[in-house]
């Protein structure tokens, strides 16, 4: 068989083997290449794959069967792959794999399931068998009090008012902020980028101070914002954390992108508003998730500038209520407080995970 010449090159490769080798083994000197030259005895032999005929008679020579796969699939592990074929290894490793899974499963969901039992057991069936599944019947009727006659239902508005206004400042700050220093890139980006970043270094709760004094005396505004919800939601804007996370999901997105939406004539605002957010849903899923978290547990900040009752958050004022109220209807009240953060990670939990990774938004 003649493969492709070039001017003064031949090439030649005998194959098959001649009738004289009864084995059918390819011989040991299966393949002969001249270049120009002959080879080298020691040269005559395939040993450069990127040759074709080194590879074809390199795989001809070399067939094996595929191996089967394992269970680890050729990862690595501490139990090799001829110790998971073995009947007792293998028993053994699901009945830990079983065991580790329920105690995840009784450590993770064990309190949450709990605390449901309690919202709907009578106050004496608490103290006196906590663990028991309802030994004298079920009281709805702490759902309805901690609801009605405490109040929970005002308490339960202010939060998630709160947490909205937290979610769409930190969220509008995070945004455009990591749009400025990643996208745009003007060219203070760099020092501004470093100020952000140092702020992580610097304590929350040094932070206090000059802050609760700037919202009693805002400059700009003549007047206090004590009791206000901006009190809030204005300082919830300032994250320093938020702003550096998008920042670096922009960077991971293709500049080709944006360099053709400019040519068609998208300025800034249209560049922002129609091409980077909607290529940047996994990291607003991430933000928008810790924002709204972060604020619905957030206690000591609400509790400084919010002081009138009618306004506090649950995470305010139901330590407040602990002492004076039923512990059946103190824990139903704990129960609902806890509804919304669960059914909110449920409901987004697809796009938190996959926004985990902060992966870009365009592959190849």
């Amino acid at each position: 068989m003649t493969g492709r010449r070039n001017p003064g090159e031949e090439t030649t490769m005998t194959y098959p083997p001649s009738s004289d080798d009864a084995s059918g083994a390819v011989p040991e000197r299966a393949g002969r290449l001249a270049v120009g030259e002959a080879l080298s005895p020691a040269a005559d032999a395939p040993d450069d794959l990127s040759n074709p005929v080194g590879a074809a008679v390199l795989a001809g020579a070399v067939r094996r069967k595929k191996p089967k796969g394992s269970q680890l699939d050729g990862d690595r592990g501490f139990v090799s792959e001829q110790d998971w074929r073995r009947p007792s290894v293998n028993g053994t490793m699901k009945t830990l794999h079983l065991v580790l899974l329920v105690l995840l499963v009784v450590v993770g969901v064990g309190p949450m399931l709990l605390l449901a039992k309690f919202a709907i057991t009578p106050t004496q069936d608490i103290i006196r068998t906590p663990l028991a599944i309802f030994p004298n019947g079920v009281r709805w009727a702490n759902l309805t009090e901690a609801w009605n006659d405490v109040e929970i239902s005002k308490y339960f508005l202010n939060t998630i008012w709160l947490a909205l206004g937290s979610w769409f400042m930190q969220l509008l700050v995070a945004t455009t902020g990591g749009y400025v220093l990643s996208v745009l890139r003007p060219a203070w980006a760099k020092l501004v980028n470093g100020l952000v970043i140092a702020t992580l270094f610097v304590p929350s709760v040094v932070l206090l101070v000059p802050l609760y004094l700037t919202i009693l005396n805002p400059p700009l505004l003549g007047t206090s914002l004590i009791n206000n919800f901006f009190a809030v939601w204005l300082p919830a804007g300032a994250s320093a954390f938020n702003v550096v996370l998008v920042a670096r999901f922009f960077d991971s997105l293709p500049r080709e992108v944006f360099e053709a939406a400019k040519v068609d004539g998208a300025g800034p605002f249209r560049l922002f508003w129609s091409v980077v957010l909607p290529m940047s849903k996994p990291i607003l899923g991430v933000v928008s998730v810790f924002a709204f978290i972060a604020s619905w547990k957030d206690f000591l900040w609400p509790m400084l500038v919010l002081k009138d009752p009618a306004k506090q958050p649950l995470s305010v004022r139901l330590p407040a209520i602990a002492a004076q109220t039923d512990l059946g209807v103190f824990l139903a009240a704990l129960a609902i407080s806890t509804l919304i953060p669960v059914l909110l990670f449920l409901v987004f939990q697809r796009l938190f995970l996959s926004g985990a990774g902060l992966g870009g938004a365009v592959k190849g």
